[in-house]
């Protein structure tokens, strides 16, 4: 299934070349406040802001890239590391003529691609949202070790090719259960369902995911090396779910200058749970 069959009317579809690869980018709007990138998780693509990019583009040209690796975005051998994949997105955005300081939030594996963008080049931030996702350096290592397990996925994923070699040919029949079982219910269709496990269905599309989980520790490493320097200056929502709270806003709050916490009233998937409730949380933040 291409991205344009899910886009939202006023959206269009760019191949952007950066960064050494390249890189499907859904476009849309042209609203007065701020350039508004959105970065997906992991196991998505940029299909998973569809039901917020229409009001969104009411106030902000909204950039929602597929993160190298995945959807219609080329999956190249290396390059997974949060701060190479900053260069990625800086490529988008100079290939577009849209000027910085931007606005960036990130879901999941997006958040801790927008969170290295913060730290590696604050003056390209002006608004930082982070949904529900640990972060490298800042307590994901920590939960990978707890007792009973903790977050056992992370270090499953890591290992190279034994995750691709399992899941395939059960790509939509772990997705199923793992979308169910992380969101509230009634959120995804069965068309939702098969359509995100045919994004990642056969080894070289689940490889592509996989390899954002692999340099994890690396990461983590990066992270706290540029937080060393300095402090995040700008303004920070950080937002939880019913499940993780405020953890991420209270992991944060020493290493940034302004943060605030909010919980929405979902499970994982915050935006595409209630895009009422965060389209209205993003727009009051970044107003």
């Amino acid at each position: 299934m291409s991205t344009a069959d899910w886009l939202p009317d006023g959206f269009s579809v760019q191949q952007i070349d950066t960064n050494h690869t390249r890189l499907s980018v859904a476009v849309g709007g042209s609203g007065p406040v701020l350039v508004l990138v959105l970065l997906h998780g992991w196991p998505q693509t940029s299909r998973a802001w569809a039901r917020v990019m229409p009001d969104l583009a009411q106030h902000h040209t909204v950039v929602a890239p597929d993160l190298r690796g995945t959807g219609d975005s080329d999956r190249p051998e290396g390059g997974y590391a949060k701060t190479n994949q900053v260069d990625d997105i800086r490529g988008i955005l100079t290939a577009l003529n849209l000027t910085r300081p931007v606005a960036v939030a990130g879901h999941d594996i997006g958040s801790m691609i927008a969170f290295a963008w913060a730290a590696a080049h604050p003056e390209d931030i002006s608004h930082l949202i982070l949904i529900d996702a640990l972060l490298p350096g800042l307590g994901l290592e920590e939960a990978m070790n707890v007792a009973e397990g903790g977050m056992w996925h992370f270090g499953f994923f890591m290992t190279p090719h034994i995750p691709e070699m399992l899941f395939d040919g059960h790509e939509l029949e772990f997705f199923t259960a793992t979308f169910t079982a992380m969101s509230n219910p009634g959120t995804f269709s069965d068309h939702d369902l098969a359509t995100y496990a045919r994004a990642y269905t056969g080894r070289e599309r689940l490889r592509g995911g996989f390899e954002h989980y692999r340099t994890l520790l690396d990461d983590g490493r990066e992270n706290r090396a540029l937080l060393a320097q300095r402090k995040l200056p700008m303004p920070v929502l950080a937002i939880g779910s019913t499940r993780s709270g405020t953890a991420t806003a209270h992991a944060l709050a020493p290493q940034a200058d302004n943060v605030r916490g909010a919980v929405a009233p979902t499970g994982h998937f915050v935006a595409e749970e209630d895009p009422d409730w965060f389209t209205e949380s993003v727009t009051a933040f970044l107003a």
